[in-house]
């Protein structure tokens, strides 16, 4: 189903379907109307020689400099070669393709002044296949995400590189055997097609969506846990959780007592501890913590992806220029870095739980280490090594990068956002955090196997999926292929999905 842009619709799911699945995007007719009237009002200002910033003026300390009709024309060409400064291996297909999904969705509003031509050239570029190769690193996020997006951008002067169809290619080649035609770049074009922190707001979105379903699968392998531990059901009642107020909470407890319904735990007839360590009863509040600040980082992503952020700013019924700091990326970072760091959090409180399991002291009776011969095999002791691996790398990404401000451009850009660095480690945090969670959700599949007592629908159906790709550990073995497929696993969503099929669709 092809996805309409016009500048206010735009979600975090319907920008998965373009980046990940490549579904067709198209401009709005309203907004590519929009966009016509906006370019007639900057032609009428060019010509009356009215100022007007990255147009008719240099950028950042140059901003006083006056251009001619002259380099007018081509100063947005010079501009695109000296931001197009990366460094290091190009960003992921999806990322990109979702920039320029922000970008176009940016243009819809009518306020950006760059000719229509430049907005549908992005929507072929989508449509037919045609993905710039950006570098990584090198924006600041303040300005925009300008040396990735004007990496990108080179693309509509025929020039840079682009993968299409499996190849990279020279850009001209790209375009070329995609039937793109070039448009080139007149007064406004570039500027127009950088000036926005899209790079970064397209990897944030799209670890949104991550996010929220680690977040699910978290909650299924803590109830693994917990039920594996013989945990006292009580702080998983809903009412506990409403009375406080936080929505974040009371979800997480209704999907744990999801995945357990039909426990033998829930029936009060086994025998259980009065109350358990707060990495078991706080788990609703902890992941439910969690789920809170991703949902706030959701709104500020999705604002994003729908407002202007550009400059100057066009308002053609005013007819009027306004110069200001819409592409600074710190609305967006600021909440990342907290999203960030409330996957660490729970994969903290991950690691504690998979410590109770493999620890004789804490385990409720549980053999030492999950081992079938203690002292002979050692089980899933070292499991617990890699799994603090991961959180201390997590814990060093955690810091935040929307504090880490360096002064650029002689000081005229003497605040930048670092957002970039924040959608970065956030794609690291993650990555581990699939290794941190997958080991839980080994240890817990584990130790229900031990377990003389019937487990929860979901707890079984999660344990059935992890029976596929991990075999229960017998004797000693090398546990590194064991990680790496419930990493992948988990990253996949393949026991989320399955569990949801049982238990019903967690919230």
């Amino acid at each position: 189903m092809t996805i309409t842009l016009n500048g206010s619709s735009l979600t975090i799911e319907k920008l998965v379907a373009i980046a990940r699945d490549n579904e067709k995007v198209e401009l709005a007719p309203e907004a590519l109307e929009r966009i016509k009237v906006c370019r007639a009002m900057l032609e009428e200002k060019l010509a009356r020689k009215e100022v007007m910033y990255g147009t008719n003026t240099g950028i950042g300390e140059f901003s006083e400099t006056m251009l001619n009709d002259e380099q007018v024309k081509e100063f947005q060409k010079y501009l695109i070669y000296n931001h197009a400064a990366g460094i290091g291996d190009p960003a992921p297909i999806e990322y990109v393709r979702a920039a320029l999904a922000g970008r176009i969705n940016v243009h819809a509003h009518g306020n950006s002044g760059c000719r229509p031509e430049i907005t549908l050239t992005l929507v072929e570029m989508l449509n037919k296949g045609v993905t710039p190769v950006v570098c990584q690193k090198g924006s600041v996020g303040a300005s925009g995400d300008l040396a990735p997006m004007a990496q990108a951008a080179l693309l509509l002067m025929g020039e840079g590189e682009a993968f299409y169809n499996g190849e990279r290619l020279a850009g001209h080649e790209a375009m070329r055997r995609a039937g793109i035609e070039v448009p080139g770049l007149q007064a406004r074009d570039g500027l127009a097609a950088i000036n926005g922190s899209n790079l970064l707001t397209a990897m944030s979105a799209l670890h949104i969506y991550d996010m929220e379903r680690f977040l699910k699968q978290a909650e299924i392998a803590a109830a693994m846990s917990i039920e594996a531990l013989l945990g006292n059901m009580k702080p998983y009642n809903t009412k506990l959780h409403e009375l406080r107020g936080f929505s974040g909470a009371v979800m997480s407890a209704k999907n744990i007592m999801k995945v357990i319904e039909g426990s033998d735990l829930t029936t009060g007839k086994m025998k259980t501890k009065v109350q358990d360590a707060y990495s078991m009863r706080s788990t609703p509040q902890v992941i439910g913590a969690a789920r809170d600040a991703i949902a706030y980082a959701r709104s500020q992503v999705e604002i994003e992806l729908n407002g202007v952020g550009d400059n100057p700013i066009f308002i053609p019924e005013d007819k009027l220029t306004l110069t200001g700091a819409n592409f600074q990326g710190t609305p967006v970072a600021l909440p990342m870095d907290m999203a960030g760091a409330a996957i660490t959090m729970v994969c903290v409180m991950s690691e504690r739980r998979m410590n109770r399991l493999t620890n004789p002291a804490l385990s409720q009776g549980l053999p030492d280490f999950l081992a079938h011969e203690p002292g002979f095999y050692s089980g899933m002791m070292l499991s617990q090594y890699t799994a603090d691996h991961l959180i201390v790398e997590q814990r060093i990404l955690s810091t935040p990068a929307s504090i880490q401000s360096i002064p650029a451009a002689a000081d005229q850009e003497d605040f930048v956002s670092m957002g970039m660095n924040t959608a970065i480690k956030n794609g690291q945090i993650l990555d581990n955090a699939y290794g941190v969670i997958g080991i839980e959700f080994m240890a817990a599949a584990q130790a229900l196997d031990f377990r003389e007592f019937s487990p929860g629908k979901g707890s079984n159906k999660a344990r059935e999926v992890i029976r596929k790709y991990v075999e229960h550990l017998h004797v000693d073995r090398p546990l590194y292929n064991d990680h790496n497929s419930m990493k992948e696993l988990v990253k996949r969503c393949e026991i989320l999905s399955e569990v949801e099929k049982v238990v019903g669709e967690l919230g």
